[in-house]
């Protein structure tokens, strides 16, 4: 059964001397506000950590597929559902029948993780339909300036025997020496009807969050972490307040270094929540992490 609550949440994540999120645009600089200097990570960037998470650790689960993955091809994951069902894809349009259209994209919905989370547009080739999905994140931004830092670096080794009397080959590498990041999340349980998000998808949504980035640990992005998690639990699926009311109560002070320019550390901030008369509006707060 799908998750019967509304759902939204705050989330802090911090890196240390490590690029967050590189901009193809930029060299693969870390993604900046112009405006505000401020570091900015991509939802797209952070749906791909949770995805593979929970390729990780739930591979080989019935229903944690995951259908947008590294070198994968999208109308071979569409195909899965016409063979499964029975039924012979006609290049680029859904079966004629209603029902079987309808078939069809329940069967990717119950299968892969990430379509019945995120949504998909599998409108390929091989159509399987398009999916709204009830879990949306918008892009995180850091709670302060951030001065992305360009490293020289050598490589000693040489790719041909050529090049052996050459001097040694020179790289960059792109950092950010600290950020602490905030990112809001909606979770809808209309849509969750929709695609069958159910409360035990959540349950792994929330650990994904938790647990993501200790297994994404690269040259890159070698000190990245999940800091805080807070969860506002609607008593009913419509919701009893708007979101922004409930992100306002998510707090964070800078307690070391001015405000405005750049942390060194975690220890700057205090993150604090004003749960007062949350209760009377029908709200529950968690904080998971």
């Amino acid at each position: 059964m799908s998750i019967q609550n509304r759902y939204e949440f705050v989330y802090f994540f911090d890196v240390t001397n490590g690029n967050p999120n590189g901009d193809p645009d930029s060299g693969n600089m870390p993604r900046l506000d112009p405006e505000s200097s401020k570091g900015l990570v991509t939802d797209v960037c952070l749906k791909r950590k949770i995805r593979n998470y929970i390729q990780l650790t739930e591979g080989n689960t019935p229903g944690y597929d995951i259908y947008v993955q590294e070198k994968g091809v999208l109308n071979k994951q569409n195909q899965k559902a016409y063979d499964a069902l029975g039924i012979k894809p006609e290049p680029k349009k859904l079966p004629k029948e209603e029902g079987k259209a309808e078939e069809l994209t329940r069967w990717m919905c119950a299968n892969f993780f990430d379509v019945r989370t995120f949504g998909a547009v599998m409108t390929t080739e091989i159509n399987s339909g398009q999916v709204r999905g009830p879990v949306q994140l918008a892009f995180a931004k850091s709670i302060d300036p951030i001065i992305p830092l360009e490293i020289s670096i050598t490589r000693m080794a040489v790719t041909h025997e050529k090049d052996l009397e050459k001097e040694r080959t020179m790289g960059r590498k792109h950092i950010v020496p600290y950020g602490l990041y905030r990112v809001h999340g909606f979770i809808s349980a209309n849509l969750a009807a929709k695609t069958g998000f159910s409360d035990a998808d959540l349950s792994k949504l929330w650990q994904a969050l938790q647990m993501m980035f200790e297994h994404d640990h690269s040259a890159a992005r070698g000190e990245m972490s999940a800091r805080r998690l807070f969860v506002f639990k609607h008593k009913d699926v419509l919701g009893n307040t708007p979101s922004h009311k409930l992100f306002e109560r998510v707090d964070t002070k800078r307690v070391k270094g001015e405000s405005g320019t750049p942390a060194s550390g975690f220890g700057d901030y205090d993150i604090s929540i004003n749960k007062e008369g949350l209760q009377e509006i029908g709200i529950a707060v968690e904080e998971v992490l």
